[in-house]
């Protein structure tokens, strides 16, 4: 079940107060400039132009400013046709509030003084002095200025805290893929100083003993036969510690955990199953691979929750799988991240599957070396 946000709660906390402010207008509370009904169309069609343009922000942004500059002119129309009703010039406060979320920044001043005008001019139609119609639009003018301000506030705040959170999983990353490198090269470095120094003595060790097996004495043969066999058993212990200490991977479950550890604002699990064996290499493409999952998370799921498991499938290919409770999409528009994720799956002879319909689903699967 998709998790509902605090940003949703938020849209239709404003949706039943324009309702709010709108029903005492049609149920006859005050008298309209136009049929009732038609005001009636008006009020209706803002209402479905605001939803449009505030569910649209995210995934299609011309759709978003279409429906929001169809908004703000019923907006406009809604008011200037109920000029008595006192509390209808709210709506034009939200439609100036969202225009942080679905214009440029310079577009929100604009907006609110379009608003201010048409606030004044409804207001001039009733029998108000000039004197309250000016306190009335000045009244509205600051109420517009403070709402948008507040929600470009928010919205700097959203974002930084995204950011944060992406550069904190990178930073993660970014640690984790050096501490294996560095251990990777030192496992590197002794592999070739056990290989140079101690199998390169070892090796002369079993000439000498070999030459001297042929020499006379019995009793001297069977102690040169016994070191010749400890010499020989060494040299393949040494040969393979070294094997692997070269092949031998980081901790898989290590590094993904890792990664994901205390991360601001999402509740991150990551399961490896105990049957998972990873080269080196693997090891590496999984760290990044979680490393992207979790930014794209933060980015783009509005999310709280995400899951990863990490196990060997029946047909003995390592699969991964990712889910988020976030809002998901329908239609999914693969950006820089996304792509680079396939591409590094696809490098280990992998393939990722995505899947939107309900939170955000990644399914990748790799051979195992």
């Amino acid at each position: 079940m998709r998790r509902i946000g605090p940003d949703t709660w938020a849209g239709l906390a404003v949706l039943l107060m324009c309702v709010a402010v709108g029903t005492p207008t049609l149920l006859g509370g005050t008298e309209t400039a136009i049929p009732r009904a038609l005001w009636a169309v008006l009020f209706a069609g803002l209402l479905a132009t605001l939803l449009v343009a505030a569910f649209s922000v995210e995934s299609r942004r011309w759709p978003a400013r279409i429906s929001y500059g169809a908004a703000v002119v019923l907006s406009w129309l809604t008011v200037l046709a109920a000029p008595g009703a006192g509390w209808l010039p709210i709506l034009l406060v939200f439609t100036a509030a969202l225009s942080a979320y679905v214009l440029p920044w310079w577009a929100g001043p604009v907006v609110i003084a379009l608003n201010t005008l048409v606030i004044g001019l409804a207001a001039s139609r009733t029998e108000a002095t000039a004197t309250g119609v000016l306190l009335g639009a000045t009244l509205y003018l600051l109420i517009q200025s403070a709402t948008l301000l507040s929600t470009i506030a928010i919205i700097r705040e959203q974002r930084m805290r995204r950011e944060l959170a992406e550069a904190h999983v990178d930073l993660r990353a970014a640690s984790v893929v050096l501490a294996d490198s560095t251990r990777a090269h030192e496992r590197l470095r002794i592999a070739r100083e056990l290989h140079d120094l101690i199998g390169h003595q070892l090796t002369a060790l079993t000439l000498e003993l070999e030459v001297a097996r042929h020499h006379d004495g019995p009793a001297a043969r069977e102690h040169i036969e016994r070191a010749n066999r400890v010499a020989r058993d060494l040299l393949g212990d040494v040969r393979q510690t070294v094997g692997r200490l070269r092949t031998d991977a980081p901790d898989l479950r290590e590094s993904l955990t890792a990664v994901v550890h205390d991360i601001p604002g999402l509740d991150i699990s990551v399961h490896v199953d105990e049957d998972v064996h990873t080269t080196e290499e693997l090891t590496m493409t999984l760290t990044r691979v979680v490393q992207e999952i979790v930014t794209n998370t933060i980015r783009h799921a509005d999310a709280t929750r995400l899951r990863i498991r990490i196990e060997t499938a029946p047909d003995r290919t390592l699969r991964l799988t990712s889910v988020d409770d976030g809002r998901g999409t329908y239609e999914i528009r693969p950006g820089n991240g996304l792509c680079g994720l396939t591409e590094r799956i696809a490098a280990v002879g992998g393939d990722v599957r995505l899947d939107g319909s309900d939170g955000f689903r990644v399914t990748a699967r790799m051979p195992v070396p």
